[in-house]
């Protein structure tokens, strides 16, 4: 997917440059638009097109380059979001995280803090544990 640089306003009459990746979704495939979304960005990442702190361009930005509604495309960046690749901040937009490797790791923990709780162990016991496997 190359990388097409486009200026994107800021409400203050300034522009600045954002990568808006040139994304394609098929809406034939019957995954569903939002995941398509966030995989697209996904694989951007993972493939170095975007780096950790650069910017992306706001929701209803995206959606409107993707032709679906900013609902969708929000939905897409909230679960890289949740899986640790995406920084939504206030007032500074929404920038790259991490890395893919970062995401697997929040994933992982993810995975083990549902184990703890459906083992019944509190939150204190579970940061103990990892604690003491750091240690």
């Amino acid at each position: 997917m190359p990388n097409v640089k486009r200026p994107l306003g800021t409400g203050a009459g300034d522009t600045v440059a954002s990568t808006m990746p040139d994304y394609r979704l098929n809406r034939d495939d019957p995954t569903r638009l939002h995941d398509q979304v966030a995989a697209a960005i996904r694989r951007s990442i993972a493939d170095g097109e975007l780096k950790a702190g650069e910017r992306l361009p706001p929701a209803r930005d995206l959606a409107s380059v993707l032709g679906v509604n900013a609902n969708t495309a929000l939905r897409g960046l909230r679960i890289l979001r949740d899986e640790g690749l995406l920084e939504f901040r206030r007032g500074r937009g929404i920038s790259v995280a991490g890395s893919p490797q970062r995401g697997a790791l929040v994933e992982h923990a993810r995975e083990l803090v549902r184990l703890a709780r459906a083992s019944g162990y509190s939150r204190e016991e579970l940061i103990g544990i990892v604690e003491h496997a750091a240690s």
